[in-house]
């Protein structure tokens, strides 16, 4: 169903039509949200709020951008005063515990796949620990292939800026990796000495 008639669908009353658009932008929602706020619990709730924005100017969409345009930029600003709610509260912790793998049953999928498995999530849990507006470009480029005029109209920032910390995300990045590396390079020689 193309972007327009679903908007139709769903300000003509439509529940299905929104049970649609929610569930074709909820991996969209969650990617955006759960970059900029990282407690785990409170995710789901501004996820929440995110469709209900949607849900109640859906009818100001003008269809200038991709639907998915539009509502990462609701879930892009509706996070960010999340976050700015919180540190006025003195409320905010980046206290969150990774998940590990080990912490997991296996499934009984090869070794290979649980360590491609567990380099992803700490590729994320290293991306998490990026100041917000770095990660948050990252994810958008990377993660959600949106372009650069795309993440300029989602978070409102100049098309230079975001060039500029998407630049500095990746050198953090494997500034974090190549350290991990030594570690693990260091600890690999040490149990042999």
């Amino acid at each position: 169903m193309e972007d327009s008639e679903l908007v139709h669908q769903v300000i003509g009353g439509n529940n299905n039509a929104f049970r649609f658009l929610v569930s074709k932008h909820q991996r969209l929602v969650l990617h955006v949200v759960g970059r900029i706020v990282q407690q785990q619990d409170q995710v789901e709730d501004v996820c929440q709020d995110v469709f209900i924005k949607v849900f109640k100017t859906l009818k100001n969409f003008r269809g200038d951008s991709k639907l998915s345009t539009w509502i990462a930029s609701i879930a892009y600003n509706t996070a960010i005063t999340h976050i700015r709610k919180q540190k006025r509260r003195n409320e905010l912790s980046y206290n969150e515990q990774p998940l590990l793998l080990a912490d997991e049953q296996d499934s009984g999928l090869n070794q290979k796949v649980l360590e491609i498995e567990e380099a992803h999530r700490y590729l994320l849990k290293l991306i998490e620990t990026l100041p917000v507006h770095y990660r948050t470009v990252l994810t958008l480029y990377h993660l959600e292939e949106f372009s650069y005029k795309e993440i300029v109209e989602i978070t409102g920032m100049p098309e230079g800026t975001i060039k500029s910390y998407l630049n500095r995300a990746r050198t953090l990045l494997k500034g974090k990796i190549e350290k991990v590396a030594r570690l693990e390079q260091t600890n690999i020689f040490a149990d042999y000495a």
